[in-house]
């Protein structure tokens, strides 16, 4: 005795396979188990559900508006993760993750929303190498935070930095006493670079 499931082939169209069944009464598990593992859609996974356009529309407004929140909500406090880095790992990670589920669409358009991120990416870094008046809009330009062994204060205090985190990142780098430091600097990355008094 054979019981017929349904089967696909590489067309993605349902067509029947004969699979022996077992004595016992062990022939629907047989057929179910034969379902569970040769049955493919493929049409659900390359076929999107929609527009092709409106999924790089939609992915280039959420990269400019959360890339705009990152520049200005957390500004430097990424810890020398660039901003645009941060985005990626961000939103190629929720992309991709929504394209490997079947209850998302199909791969084709996880696909597509992540070339629409990693295309933004390069376009910014492009512009911003191409363009220095761009490059500071798209990085912020170092903040003097010591100068001459004096502490800027208003200069931290509009980056959030507090004295303790100055002094840890001075004392990450061998220097005990700020008066010893003739100039720090918060790059656009988010680290503190330091020239001693005595370089």
């Amino acid at each position: 005795m054979t019981l017929r499931v349904s089967g696909a082939d590489r067309d993605g169209l349902t067509v029947p396979v004969s699979v022996p069944a077992a004595d016992g009464g062990h022939g629907v598990v047989g057929a179910l188990l034969a379902e569970m593992f040769w049955t493919v859609d493929w049409r659900a996974i390359v076929t999107p559900n929609h527009s092709v356009l409106e999924m790089v529309v939609r992915g280039t407004i959420m990269y400019v508006m959360v890339f705009g929140f990152l520049r200005l909500v957390l500004k430097r406090q990424t810890g020398g993760l660039a901003t645009t880095d941060i985005l990626v790992i961000v939103l190629v990670a929720e992309a991709a993750g929504n394209g490997f589920t079947a209850e998302y669409t199909s791969v084709v358009e996880g696909t597509v929303v992540v070339g629409t991120i990693l295309f933004w990416t390069y376009a910014l870094e492009w512009v911003a190498h191409r363009f220095p008046s761009c490059e500071r809009l798209l990085r912020p330009p170092p903040l003097l935070l010591i100068d001459n062994g004096k502490m800027l204060r208003k200069n931290m205090r509009s980056e959030l930095v507090t004295e303790d985190e100055l002094m840890a990142q001075l004392r990450e780098k061998g220097i005990e006493d700020y008066a010893k430091v003739k100039r720090a600097s918060m790059e656009a990355d988010g680290m503190i670079s330091v020239i001693p008094i005595d370089a």
